[in-house]
């Protein structure tokens, strides 16, 4: 099962197209660039976070009690801004368990690989989390996946991703840091524009 191909037939061009009308002058192409990316990151997170007993406990029950997939059957008013705010769309709570004092990296990474400002790739971020832990709890649900199973899709995403493009190990050395380094050099040496066009394609 290839999560990323599911990310893409869910954030589809009329999903992307909804989301960058929330985004103040941005460009369409940036906003899907940045959408990809920001997955991404999302997605090396839950795996990292997967690693351990305890992250996978918590994930499995972030899945079990706010993230069944529902928001994906109205995906469109919540990425255009009409849904009431609950658990199962608190992108700055799911942000903060997940990237802690590297969100600001995060941010920036997207910045840089899309070319949106900060501002637009916090709120892409925002919007996406609450979606990619939505897709996780439908893939956990429909194919009645245990623990061990959702440790081992997060873990083979990821590995498959960085066999197809190196720079998304990028994503392990971000998660990585303390949260308080400049990795504005290291983004750009990493080629994250390259990888950017990669992932949205």
């Amino acid at each position: 099962m290839d999560i990323f191909n599911l990310v893409q037939s869910v954030l589809n061009d009329n999903v992307i197209g909804t989301l960058n009308q929330q985004l103040p002058q941005a460009q369409p192409q940036q906003t899907k660039t940045a959408t990809s990316i920001a997955m991404s990151a999302i997605m090396n997170a839950l795996a990292k976070n997967a690693n351990s007993d305890q992250g996978l406990n918590g994930l499995v029950g972030a899945l079990n009690t706010n993230h069944d997939g529902g928001i994906l059957e109205n995906i469109m008013d919540f990425v255009g801004g009409n849904t009431p705010q609950s658990k199962s769309t608190d992108g700055v709570g799911i942000l903060s368990h997940l990237f802690g004092g590297n969100i600001f990296n995060i941010v920036e990474l997207i910045s840089k690989g899309s070319g949106l400002d900060r501002n637009n790739s916090m709120s892409t971020l925002m919007k996406l989390a609450p979606v990619a832990l939505g897709l996780l709890g439908q893939v956990k649900r429909k194919n009645n996946m245990q623990a061990n199973d959702l440790r081992s899709l997060l873990q083979n995403t990821v590995q498959q991703e960085r066999k197809q493009v190196a720079e998304s190990s990028i994503f392990e050395r971000l998660l990585d840091k303390d949260g308080d380094g400049d990795i504005k050099d290291e983004v750009l040496q990493m080629g994250m524009k390259a990888l950017g066009s990669f992932l949205s394609r």
